[in-house]
């Protein structure tokens, strides 16, 4: 019988043959340890994503806050369920439409560029530190109107939010306070927001001037707020295009065809994150009983959305261990489904397209420095911290 359990070495290095496992021999399984339940079919995931009349995310989503139970939670927006998700979702929603995202083209393209530039004559990089990550903290701060001039201390705290101790299971201590410091760092920043005189069109300023259940937000829950926001938007990128960079490395083949038709990078990135989403589950609790595959989950347990495994589930997609760049699935699992899906797909869309694109123009025989590689082990968090790579030195 398959054994799961998300904290363990096995998983943390490669979790896709157990993955495998829990779809074919338990795809309701169950962890005592923490009277918890996981889905790993791709139907299964998609269906209960949809269905907030009976999973419910306010006693949190994360390990640390369903498993571990380290990660205090705070009514942030990923974190609230409808009706009031749907109000404070509406508020913002529209500065990640697929329009208003498309004008921000230039100003990534821009920011892409000042990286390039200070790394081209070199000769190397690390396509993390000193690339995807740089690019996606700028927008991030862009869209949601963050101080563009914080974005090192903002990365900062992110990158130690994830961080993870040997032998510790889940989320640090400096983990949790560096949450608490991104809570108080966006709280002063509401703070000087309402103080202002000329009101600013962004995401901080629609939480400001929200009216939640007849009252505005208080600063705290503001900031809880544009904390989801910066982790989803400064953390999941670079890690999604460092996988991808590794993986086309490992696959000449597709590397040469995007090279060759720069048409299938929007394809190709789809396909790169469906074949190595870096979030590895995201949890609910039951707010009333739900039987599925013959076994009872009951009110108040934990279930687990096992969103890679649904990704490489073969009842939805044919040979889903293969990279096919030119896959054009009608469904997949990497940005969520329902009520929560990722308010940030068409960000991640544009910043895919533009980092692939450029990365293919100018460093077309790039070369993967695979004893440099920093994988980052966790049991929330697939990927890499670090990528570095040697490329021809060239002049921009």
């Amino acid at each position: 019988m398959v054994e799961y359990n998300p904290f363990s070495e096995e998983v943390m290095t490669d979790p896709y043959p157990v993955y495998r496992r829990l779809r074919d021999e338990a795809p309701a399984y169950y962890i005592e340890e923490y009277d918890c339940w996981v889905l790993s079919r791709f139907e299964d995931i998609w269906t209960a994503s949809m269905d907030a009349d009976s999973y419910s995310t306010e006693q949190g989503t994360t390990s640390a806050q369903l498993l571990t139970k380290v990660q205090p939670v705070t009514p942030m927006l990923n974190l609230i369920d409808p009706p009031r998700h749907t109000y404070l979702r509406s508020r913002i929603r529209g500065y990640f439409q697929p329009r208003n995202v498309a004008e921000l083209e230039p100003r990534v393209r821009e920011f892409a560029m000042e990286c390039i530039h200070s790394f081209s004559e070199k000769g190397e990089c690390d396509v993390m530190g000193d690339f995807s990550s740089q690019i996606a903290v700028k927008v991030a701060c862009m869209i949601n109107g963050f101080p563009v001039e914080d974005g090192d201390l903002l990365v900062a705290l992110v990158q130690r939010f994830f961080a993870r101790q040997e032998g510790v299971v889940g989320m640090t201590e400096d983990g949790v306070a560096a949450a608490m410091e991104m809570g108080a760092y966006f709280e002063e920043l509401v703070k000087a927001r309402r103080k202002a005189a000329q009101a600013q069109d962004d995401v901080v300023n629609a939480f400001v001037t929200a009216d939640l259940d007849g009252r505005p937000l208080e600063p705290a829950e503001i900031g809880t707020h544009l904390s989801m926001l910066l982790i989803g938007g400064a953390e999941t990128f670079p890690k999604v295009f460092a996988n991808a960079t590794y993986r086309l490395f490992q696959h000449p083949d597709q590397r040469a065809a995007l090279v060759a038709d720069q048409s299938l990078i929007p394809d190709a990135f789809t396909e790169l994150l469906r074949y190595d989403m870096p979030t590895q589950f995201l949890g609910r609790v039951l707010k009333q009983d739900v039987e599925i595959h013959d076994q009872i989950m009951r009110k108040g347990q934990v279930v687990l959305f096992v969103y890679p495994s649904g990704n490489r589930d073969e009842r939805e997609f044919e040979n889903p261990d293969v990279i096919d760049i030119r896959r054009q699935p009608p469904r997949i699992l990497s940005f969520g489904h329902g009520t929560h899906a990722c308010l940030g797909i068409n960000v991640a869309r544009l910043e895919g397209k533009v980092c692939m694109e450029l990365l293919f123009r100018y460093m077309p025989d790039y070369v993967v420095e695979t004893d440099r590689l920093v994988r980052l082990r966790t049991e929330f968090v697939q990927g890499f911290e670090s990528v570095p790579i040697k490329f021809k030195p060239f002049r921009v």
